[in-house]
């Protein structure tokens, strides 16, 4: 595999990664062959948790609260937007700033009151 880095287009939205920017793209990185492979992994595995928190959407005794299928979303989302911000270039990283994403996909919210005696506080 080649170790250089390259310049790549990459819209979470559309799960495009592509060499050459258009209007879909949302970020910029810099990654070799190894890291596109990983890119693309990662951005598999945010869609594919999405249709699954998807289907379970419309099971309406299934609280969300502490749903498998969103937690397993949040945590690949953090993957790829942690990802995303450690390879990409200023802009990229600012704009997952603003964003808050990172922070506020870790934070639970269970240390909220209410949660305090629920036996499914995690």
């Amino acid at each position: 595999m080649n170790s250089e880095k390259k310049t790549y287009y990459v819209s979470v939205n559309h799960n495009l990664i592509q060499e050459v920017p258009d209007d879909a793209n949302e970020y910029v990185v810099h990654l070799n062959d190894e890291e596109v492979s990983k890119l693309r992994g990662l951005l598999h595995e945010v869609s594919s948790s999405d249709r699954y928190a998807f289907k379970r959407t419309f099971i309406p005794y299934k609280s969300a609260d502490h749903d498998d299928a969103n937690e397993e979303y949040d945590e690949r989302t953090i993957n790829l937007y942690n990802f995303l911000y450690n390879h990409g270039d200023e802009a990229t990283r600012r704009t997952i700033e603003g964003m808050n994403i990172i922070g506020k996909l870790k934070d639970t919210g269970y240390d909220d009151p209410g949660y305090e005696d629920s036996p499914l506080n995690k």
